[in-house]
Order: structure tokens, then sequence, then C-alpha cells
């Protein structure tokens, strides 16, 4: 939006020939604190949209706006900050002598309404959408963005290790969002998987280990996950306790496994060591091994999943 040679006596007059006339004034004062088309400009200023867009070309031309086509429809605004110095002195000075104007009050209120109605379209479409509206987002857009807000909310800078890692999906998911992510398990078969899932990230490193014996430095470590594999291990307690010890200070676990259930089958079938965990059993334990601030929540059963309920358990070290 800036002006070449914008210390030229000829640009400085026409700047000022350009805001010479109270339409482009008024104009001005509401594209600097909003982008507007065409035709909101008209509706707020009382203007034909062919004196608006007689205006609009006036003040293009003498980079007073910047402006982006829509389809159709034209939005203009006024970045303050692409403007040249001398721009910035004029348009405060003009923007303070037109602020008590009576026809600035009356843009002012017309603009309220505009904006208002800019909502109430919003509004009115998630008011009847609201019913359908996970289904149509997802249709839509998708799901991984949720993933994607979620995982920025973890600084990324930080150390993530993932004991008993499986074939790396939860490593392969969390990878692009920090500095470094560990993956530990101690079946060739799932480390083979993980390696070939993730051999493309570079900041992934998988390594062979057990739960109870974890081939990590201590205090090394921001976040420790344990998704679906402390029901295998023989004692849960000495895993997270190697949990605790090679969390950073402040570091945080997470641990999702099965809630306590009566399904023997089940963990024959799964060759799990045990039939779940329940809150008391999980928080007793993390607390046992230094945590605080911890947190066990169940999950709510997915409608498609056969197994049972999960939970949710954090901690911070």
């Amino acid at each position: 939006m800036k002006e070449k040679n914008s210390n030229q006596p000829d640009a400085l007059l026409r700047w000022m020939e350009s805001l010479g006339d109270p339409s482009r004034l008024r104009m001005l004062r509401l594209l600097e604190r909003h982008e507007l088309g065409v035709a909101e400009l008209g509706d707020v200023l009382r203007l034909p949209q062919s004196t608006i867009s007689r205006h609009l070309k006036t003040l293009g031309e003498q980079n007073w706006l910047r402006s982006r086509r829509v389809g159709t429809a034209h939005f203009s605004s006024m970045s303050i900050d692409e403007l040249s110095e001398a721009q910035r002195q004029l348009w405060q000075l003009a923007r303070e002598q037109i602020r008590d104007w009576s026809t600035t009050s009356q843009d002012e209120f017309r603009l309220q309404r505009l904006l208002h109605e800019r909502s109430a379209g919003s509004r009115k479409f998630f008011a009847g959408a609201a019913g359908e509206w996970d289904a149509l987002r997802e249709k839509l857009y998708g799901s991984s963005f949720v993933d994607a807000a979620l995982f920025a909310l973890i600084p990324s800078n930080y150390v993530v290790a993932d004991l008993g890692c499986g074939t790396g999906q939860m490593i392969e998911r969390v990878a692009g969002h920090v500095s470094r992510v560990i993956g530990i398990d101690n079946t060739p078969a799932m480390l083979q998987a993980a390696r070939d899932r993730t051999t493309r990230l570079s900041n992934v490193e998988i390594i062979e280990g057990d739960l109870d014996a974890l081939p990590l430095k201590n205090a090394s470590i921001d976040i420790a996950l344990i998704v679906l594999a402390l029901s295998y291990v023989p004692e849960p307690l000495t895993s997270i306790h190697e949990m605790s010890r090679v969390l950073k200070p402040g570091g945080r676990a997470v641990i999702i496994d099965v809630t306590t259930h009566d399904r023997e089958d089940f963990r024959r079938e799964m060759g799990q060591s045990r039939l779940g965990f329940d809150a008391k059993e999980i928080e007793g334990m993390l607390t046992q091994c230094g945590f605080t601030t911890t947190k066990y929540a169940p999950l709510p059963p997915e409608p498609s999943a056969k197994g049972p309920a999960l939970f949710l358990a954090t901690a911070t070290k």
C-alpha cells in the first residue's frame, strides 16, 4: 500500500486531495476498523453503489486501501500499518476532525446494525444445524483438525515418550507437533511396524525395551504416554514408577486403559494381565510414585466399540 517517493510534494498533494471529500473521509473511518463490501458501504453511508465504487477507485489509486475479491463481491479495508508516515499523519488529523460530525454518528448506528445482521446470519444457521452439526462438520471438513488443535497445546520443544507404542499410531499423530518422540515396545513385530510407519519422520526414535525397565535417562522426558499397555504388564506399579523416573520435574503422565470389568474371556483373548483398573487403584499408584494433581476420568464408549470402557488418567511429576 505504501507509495514510492512518498516524500515528494506531488504525492502529498494527491493524498490531501483524496481526503478532500466528506464521503471519502466517512468511508475511510469505517474501513479502518472493518472490511466492508460495496453494497455494505452503500447501506451504511446511504450512497448509491456507483458513487461508492467511484470513491473506492480514487482511494485505491492513492494507496489508502487494500482490496480483495470473493467471487463477484469486492471488499475493501484500510490498514494504518501499511500507510506511509505522511499518510498516517494526514489521516490521524482528518479522523480527529470528523469524530464529532453528526453524519459519522449516524454511520456508526447503521454500521452496528449491519454487523449485528452479519452475526445473526451465522446464529440462524447454527440454530437450525445444532442437532446435526457434528455429523455435518465431519462430512464437510473431516476430523483431523480436532487433533491438530489439541496437539497445538503441547509446547513444540517437548520430548514425548510413548511407552508400549505398539505399531506407532500415536507417535505418527504427535510427531509433527513436538521436538522429539521416543517409542518403546518389547515386541519385535510391533517395533518393526512402528519403524515402518514412522520411517519418514526424522524426529522419531523407536527403541526396544520393557515398561518395567525403560531404556531412558532420568528426567529426560516432558510427557510420557502409556496407551492401552498398562493392563499387559505384570507389575503396573513398577511401570508407573519407571514413568516417574524418566519424567522431568513438572512433566506429565498420561495413561489410557480399560476400566475394571468382569470379562475374563476378553482378558484371556487379549492376553492382558488383569481385568482393568479403577480410579482408586490408578490414583493410588500415581501418588505412591511421586505424582501430584492426579485425575481419573472414564471415557464415553464409542458406539462401535466392543471392548470394556476406557479411562483417562493424568498426573504431574
